[in-house]
């Protein structure tokens, strides 16, 4: 028996639900832009001067069709939730990532017809012009049948706290479909210390600008706004879940939220990321991780993710199913809690 024969030998199918694309010329502008440093935003040129140099996992992030069925066969993935990779189109300006999310979300959407069991998508859409993202929304849910919503963490230094960007919350809300938060390199006003020590990206600075970015819409207010809006993060929650007891200690007495000027909310910290927050394990296929984190959010919460193809293990596959959990658990973790969450 081979070994991808083994690892689909499970009770379950194996949904990893933030696997990263982009087409082949999106990533060679990123190049080009990185490049020509023509973006005043160091942690995109530090890192798409790395990652554009590395040929293979660009050919993996621009197919989507069999290449990538191949290695999801290599590893006994059933089944991706693609979403455009980090910064998406939220590096340009409104006009031109308007129009790049539409047209991704097209070609997302054809991938999907001629691979409806192997691959589902989220939709990308410009922050840079709310009123137009929501239209987005609305046509690439309703018409191109994706299943949620992805933002790249903040869009050219700014966050979705901000209620300038609500209206995008309520048509994610309307439509009762997810919005994952991606992280991306921490913004020119924040990345400066992160650079000199070459933690600007996952091994540091993804976690901390997105968990970030997470804390500031909870205390914006913006989830007593709009209670039934669900949010996702990876790589299980951004290390938010390991802070719960002293983020509720200290927002008992913490000052109102500057920017939106939210003086109380509604609930504890970790309440609102127990009801209103699913996280999944990109990138963390560690037993104890995975485990304390359900322990704390619940079972119903934690979704499996690879985070291809910039982690792409397929032993981290088997370690995941090594998780020791009940089977009626496991199932939840592979499958059943990412069809519910984005219905499919």
């Amino acid at each position: 028996m081979t070994s991808s024969g083994a690892r689909r030998r499970v009770a379950y199918k194996r949904i990893a639900t933030e696997e990263a694309w982009a087409p082949s010329e999106l990533l060679d502008t990123y190049r080009r832009m990185a490049a020509s440093k023509s973006i005043d935003d160091p942690g995109f040129v530090a890192l798409w001067t790395r990652l554009g140099a590395r040929g293979q996992l660009s050919e993996r992030l621009a197919d989507i069709g069999e290449r990538r069925i191949a290695d999801m066969d290599a590893s006994g993935i059933d089944m991706q939730i693609l979403s455009l990779t980090s910064p998406g189109v939220q590096v340009f300006d409104a006009a031109t990532a308007t129009s790049l999310a539409a047209a991704t979300n097209d070609q997302l959407a054809e991938a999907i017809r001629k691979y409806p069991s192997r691959f589902a998508g989220l939709a990308a859409v410009a922050p840079q012009d709310p009123k137009a993202a929501v239209k987005e929304i609305d046509r690439a849910v309703r018409t191109l049948g994706l299943k949620g919503v992805i933002i790249n963490s903040h869009t050219r230094g700014e966050h979705l706290d901000d209620p300038k960007f609500w209206d995008i919350f309520e048509a994610a809300e309307a439509l009762s479909v997810p919005i994952y938060i991606h992280p991306q390199a921490p913004p020119p006003a924040m990345i400066a210390p992160y650079v000199e020590r070459g933690l600007e990206g996952a091994l540091w600075g993804f976690a901390a600008e997105t968990g970030l970015h997470a804390l500031a819409i909870i205390r914006s207010g913006a989830l007593d706004r709009f209670p039934k809006l669900r949010i996702v993060l990876g790589h299980l929650g951004e290390a938010l879940p390991f802070w719960f007891f002293r983020l509720d200690y200290m927002n008992r007495t913490a000052r109102p939220n500057i920017r939106t000027g939210a003086a109380t909310l509604n609930r504890q910290i970790s309440e609102y990321m127990k009801e209103n927050v699913f996280v999944t394990t990109s990138g963390m296929a560690w037993a104890p991780a995975i485990t304390f984190v359900q322990s704390v959010l619940g079972m119903d919460r934690v979704l499996y993710a690879m985070d291809y193809p910039y982690q792409f293990e397929p032993d981290e596959v088997i370690a995941t199913d090594a998780v020791p959990l009940s089977e009626v658990d496991r199932k939840r973790l592979f499958q059943t809690n990412a069809e519910r969450v984005f219905s499919l």
